[in-house]
Order: C-alpha cells, then sequence, then structure tokens
C-alpha cells in the first residue's frame, strides 16, 4: 500500500486501561485489526491475532506487540469454520490463561455494480464471513468471558447509509448491527458488554483489493466525500476500541460508534 497506512500514533500514551486483560482480534493482522492490537497493547493487554493468510503482516503485528511489551500470538485460519473459531479460542485461553476482550474484525469485501453479477458463490463468502465467523467467535468465546468482558463488532457505514456497488458487502455489515443489539441484549444480565464500531472510508488493504480491481481511480478519491474531505488511518479508529473494551465504557451495550469523517449517521 502506498502511502503506508499508520496503525498508531507515536504520541498516543497509554495509561493502563487494558492492564491484564487478554484480548482476541480476528482481522488483525492489518487495518483496523492492527490498529486495535497495537492500542490494546500498549493499553497493556495480551493480544492474539486471527488471520486469514498474509504471514508476513501477522508476524510484523506480533512484532509490534511484543514492542509493546505484551504478548503477542498469531493464530492462521478462516473464520468461515466453526472448528478453526473454536480451536482459536482454546489457543488463547491456553496462551494467555483467560480470554477477557474479543474483537470481530476480518471481513470481505468485493465490489459489484449490479446484482445480477453477483454469484452465488460471492453472496455466500460475505454471508460465511462477515456473519457467520463473528457468530462463530462469539459462541467459542462466552465460556470464557466474564462480568465486565467486552465484546466489539467492526459493522461500517455502510450498514446505515448502503452502498449501490457494495450490495453484499452492505447486506452483512446491516446483520451485524442486529447481531450487535440482540447479543447486547442477551449478555447484560452477564455483565459481559457488546458494542460495534462503524467506520467510514479507512485506508486499510480492503480499500485496494475490491475497489483497486475495478477502478483506481476510486482508490486515489477515497474519503474525499466526507466532511472533513479525506479517508481516516486505521490510527484514528484504534482509540474507539480501547473504549468499548475498557472499563470507561461501563455504561454502553448495544451502542455504536461512528469514526467517519464527519457524516451524520443515524442509529
Amino acid at each position: 500500500m502506498q502511502p503506508h497506512a499508520e496503525h498508531i500514533r507515536a504520541s498516543y500514551r497509554g495509561s493502563g486501561k487494558l492492564a491484564g486483560k487478554k484480548a482476541l482480534i480476528s482481522g488483525g493482522d492489518s487495518g483496523i485489526g492492527r490498529a486495535a492490537a497495537l492500542h490494546f497493547a500498549r493499553e497493556g493487554a495480551d493480544v492474539a491475532i486471527l488471520y486469514l493468510e498474509e504471514h508476513d503482516d501477522a508476524n510484523e503485528t506480533i512484532r509490534l506487540i511484543e514492542k509493546e511489551g505484551r504478548k503477542g500470538l498469531a493464530i492462521a485460519g478462516d473464520v468461515s469454520s466453526s472448528q478453526v473459531c473454536n480451536d482459536a479460542v482454546a489457543q488463547v485461553v491456553t496462551q494467555f490463561e483467560g480470554l477477557d476482550i474479543l474483537v470481530n474484525n476480518a471481513g470481505v469485501q468485493m465490489v459489484q455494480e449490479d446484482i445480477e453479477a453477483i454469484s452465488d458463490e460471492e453472496w455466500q463468502r460475505h454471508m460465511d464471513i462477515n456473519i457467520n465467523g463473528y457468530f462463530y467467535l462469539v459462541r467459542a468465546a462466552l465460556p470464557h468471558l466474564g462480568k465486565g468482558s467486552a465484546i466489539i463488532n467492526t459493522s461500517s457505514i455502510n450498514a446505515f447509509a448502503g452502498n449501490k456497488d457494495l450490495l453484499a458487502y452492505s447486506t452483512t455489515k446491516a446483520a451485524e448491527m442486529g447481531f450487535t443489539r440482540s447479543l447486547a441484549l442477551q449478555l447484560v444480565s452477564r455483565g459481559i458488554r457488546v458494542n460495534a464500531v462503524a467506520p467510514g472510508p479507512v485506508w486499510t488493504p480492503l480499500q485496494p483489493a475490491s475497489w483497486g480491481i475495478v477502478d483506481p481511480q476510486t482508490v486515489a478519491e477515497l474519503g474525499k466525500d466526507t466532511p472533513m474531505g479525506r479517508c481516516g488511518d486505521p490510527s484514528e479508529l484504534g482509540p474507539a476500541y480501547v473504549y468499548l473494551a475498557s472499563e470507561d465504557a461501563s455504561f454502553v451495550t448495544g451502542q455504536t460508534l461512528h469514526v467517519n469523517g464527519g457524516k451524520i449517521i443515524n442509529g
């Protein structure tokens, strides 16, 4: 990616908000997932990442986590498999001796301008990763989460505003919002909070890997339609995940943080 994305600002100062916590982040090898991982580590958490196949990116994320003085763990696997999710959680609990924070962030985004061009396989892949993967990881993690634990789901501005060229993706992101709100109500009596972050345009590998294939100019203009006139860096998303994972958000559940460059989105 050019320019390189910034995942955490040098000026970000951790204050122990997540000291002693154990976190698992899907899609944590790059982009928003890496940003969340590095911010968690700087706040005192040990962090495991679950990723698909970008081994070099995953290794770099672990290097940066360990540079913060925390334990890092990289697990390769496809979240569309319930067994992969079960095994990943088991590894984290064994290696870290517990689990306190789950971030569902792994996602796939494919551009299609016409619903008739979306194949069964492409539609199903969106569902398998963006919805089923969230469900599988939560189900696997719940026996290990206790009072004060947090689940954070990465949704999207497209869940609320829609996007004519991202029909399958936007559909799954909207489904994640229903999942977040319903799960929050189900788990509130257990003291487990469930919230979401809905990013706007952010400079991550997902953008050139999807839009770049169809129209490189779209990538070049990413975020120019926001009030701030630009796309965000992953470093600007990380603090939102810290807030929702920490005791600062102890009275917040079933909610969505919109980090999108100034677009007003209801919900």
